[in-house]
């Protein structure tokens, strides 16, 4: 028989939330978790989103939770990104809707006055992205000499951003006595150094081997040249059963121009990345919640943490550089048990991309038929089946002509 959040003897408002939202039987995370971190073990738990992660620390932390007053942050959650942020802020409502405890979530790219404003008021638990949150410490509105428990969600994705400084320097002004949680979808070496310098004896979650693909995701690659990729998109998208679309490409750039491309098409569609406001990237995911629009457009970085149980299909309009971001992109459907489709558009250049990712999964993807099927691309081998180089020979003998003539320092480079 399953065992049950009952048979986990969580505090009973915290079950009564929890009834309420219609969860019955924990997911394998929240089932290996849990009880150790009832006992207050630190925890490193391999998970991508999706898994549950989130309810997997956010309920027994809210057990734990001893209130008092007058309120102080007990709890720090960091996040990379605003969206996964906001999403565990939201978890923090939803299972502690029937406890008294407060919380306040603050990121970047906003005016921080209404979140000094809420940190004024006090708060049990904070949730932040690591650049505001050390703004406001040197700012002195806010100090976490009084945090009884740290987590640090999706770990991987910190590094990959070049927050990991941010990081050591949030840990530095942690109090040495803690209940410190650790989570990553994957574990380099840099990854678990810095969990052993953060974690005491702690326990081991994995829900599923590294980098694994979900079961229950048809994955499919069309071969096509760049220059057609535009097309082929828009003719997929044709189709009915294709509902609500979450398409990847690597640069901001290109998000921004595939969806101008297809709301010119007639197809309704948003981008999200790092160059846009929070309340723009705000507005794209609920307008895509809502089904306003069909297609959200995004990078890596600014997916990640979004988590819609209704997409349909991921299209990867670019091949991630890093097979690990493949497996991280075509997990953004299938949610809770649904089936869920995967597309991948090659190129030529791409093809070594399509290699690395079909040796981490383990498998050959589909090859599908299609009008603008591209033997170039799939056949590509040796440097056309990589990206050209970066061409840097002009700037260097412009650079170097610079330097013969008189120089003028306000001439000599732009920043960007």
């Amino acid at each position: 028989m399953d065992t049950s959040f009952k048979d986990l003897n969580l505090n009973p408002q915290l079950e009564r939330a929890l009834t309420k939202l219609g969860y019955k039987v924990p997911t394998p995370i929240q089932l290996k978790a849990i009880p150790g971190l009832l006992e207050g073990k630190d925890l490193i738990g391999i998970a991508q989103t999706g898994t549950g992660k989130t309810a997997a620390f956010v309920l027994p932390i809210l057990h734990r939770m001893v209130e008092k007053y007058p309120r102080k942050i007990r709890t720090l959650v960091v996040a990379p990104t605003r969206e996964l942020a906001a999403q565990i802020g939201e978890s923090f409502t939803q299972y502690g809707e029937f406890l008294k405890f407060k919380h306040t979530v603050i990121f970047g790219g906003v005016k921080q006055g209404k979140q000094v404003q809420a940190l004024t008021k006090g708060v049990d638990i904070l949730v932040a992205t690591p650049g505001r949150l050390l703004d406001l410490i040197d700012q002195r509105k806010l100090t976490l000499k009084n945090v009884d428990f740290f987590v640090l969600d999706e770990a991987d994705r910190m590094l990959d951003m070049g927050f990991i400084n941010d990081i050591k320097k949030i840990i530095s002004r942690l109090p040495h006595k803690r209940q410190s949680l650790f989570f990553s979808a994957t574990m380099s070496p840099q990854i678990n150094k810095l969990a052993k310098s953060l974690l005491n004896n702690p326990i081991h979650v994995e829900v599923t081997p590294q980098a694994t693909t979900v079961e229950l995701i048809k994955q499919e690659v069309f071969f096509v040249d760049q220059k057609a990729k535009e097309q082929l998109l828009l003719k997929l998208l044709k189709h009915e059963h294709l509902t609500s679309i979450l398409i990847f490409t690597r640069t901001k750039h290109r998000a921004n121009k595939v969806a101008v491309f297809l709301n010119k098409n007639n197809i309704s569609a948003d981008a999200i990345h790092g160059n846009k406001s929070q309340n723009a990237r705000t507005k794209a995911i609920k307008d895509f919640k809502t089904g306003k629009i069909k297609v959200l457009v995004a990078t890596d970085i600014a997916a990640r943490g979004i988590d819609i149980p209704e997409i349909s299909h991921v299209i990867n309009f670019e091949l991630p550089n890093e097979p690990e971001s493949y497996v991280h992109r075509i997990g953004r459907t299938a949610r809770a048990g649904a089936k869920g489709t995967a597309f991948s558009f090659c190129a030529a250049e791409e093809r070594s991309y399509l290699h690395s990712i079909e040796r981490l999964i383990k498998q050959n993807i589909e090859v599908m038929d299609h009008t603008f099927h591209s033997e170039t691309a799939k056949n590509a081998v040796g440097a056309a089946a990589k990206p050209a180089p970066k061409q840097r020979g002009s700037f260097r003998s412009k650079s170097k002509k610079s330097f013969s003539k008189k120089f003028k320092p306000k001439h000599r480079f732009k920043r960007r």
